[in-house]
């Protein structure tokens, strides 16, 4: 896909990733980017630059998810490609003394963020798209969804969810032209790595936001699913698959290390 000359969307789209992408997707030739963020000013602030336009979004609400769409294309045109990018890292505890947490909130969260978000979005642009031929979804989800996040099992959790529905959304939907990517990086220098506790998605070979939105590009210009601006993830994913006992031995090593650091 070349998004020159298209209606491009970006959620979480007023800070990190979601920035880059909204300027990569302007020097790229878009026609118009939509920048959605609970951010408003910001959001208001990366849209002045890129030409763009900007929409308040709680993507945990259907309702605001619908309203982006709604007035984007009633204003600029069909979205040709919906950057569910949006994403929190609350949930962290380093220590791990219970996998279950404390209370529902974290997960629900996480999970109406993580997944729900991405649903919405192709609830009420799935029609739309195989109205008109076709369209594309850029879901932004995490190395976690594919490997595992030490210290969050929501944060994890929700990822591997949000992998297995944009799975689904690909396959149901490939004879409607309908495309699929998930962009998976693993530490991105971002105001939400560091707010959270440092552990291995830290120290890895951190990326700018700006080389992740260039991967972005090339991964959409070749329209592959899975996009890993970490390239050395697809071996931790093979070594995973290939001896699953072994990775959890090892994970769990990493575990230990964490609650040993942080316990002094």
């Amino acid at each position: 896909m070349q998004v020159t000359g298209k209606v491009v969307v970006v959620t979480g789209g007023a800070n990190g990733i979601g920035k880059a992408l909204c300027e990569a997707f302007h020097k790229a030739g878009a026609a118009k980017v939509v920048v959605a963020d609970m951010d408003a000013a910001n959001a208001r602030a990366v849209a002045a630059t890129v030409d763009g336009a900007a929409f308040r979004c709680d993507v945990a609400q259907e309702k605001e998810i619908a309203h982006v769409i709604d007035e984007t294309e009633r204003q600029f045109g069909p979205i040709a490609l919906f950057c569910s990018n949006a994403g929190i890292g609350g949930g962290f505890d380093p220590m791990s003394v219970n996998a279950g947490g404390a209370s529902d909130e974290p997960w629900q969260r996480s999970w109406a963020i993580h997944v729900m978000a991405h649903v919405y979005a192709a609830r009420h642009l799935i029609p739309r798209m195989k109205t008109r031929g076709g369209g594309y979804f850029l879901n932004t989800i995490s190395a976690a969804g594919l490997l595992s996040q030490v210290g969050s099992p929501a944060y994890s959790t929700t990822k591997h969810a949000a992998v297995g529905f944009a799975e689904n959304l690909a396959i149901s939907h490939k004879a409607d032209n309908i495309k699929v990517s998930i962009l998976c990086p693993q530490g991105v220098d971002t105001n939400m790595l560091r707010s959270i506790p440092k552990g291995p998605q830290s120290g890895d070979g951190d990326l700018t936001p700006e080389q992740v939105a260039k991967d972005v590009l090339a991964g959409l210009e070749q329209e592959t699913f899975l996009i890993l601006p970490h390239s050395q993830v697809l071996g931790y994913m093979r070594k995973k698959t290939e001896n699953y006992d072994r990775w959890i031995g090892g994970m769990a090593k990493i575990q230990a290390k964490m609650r040993e650091e942080f316990g002094k």
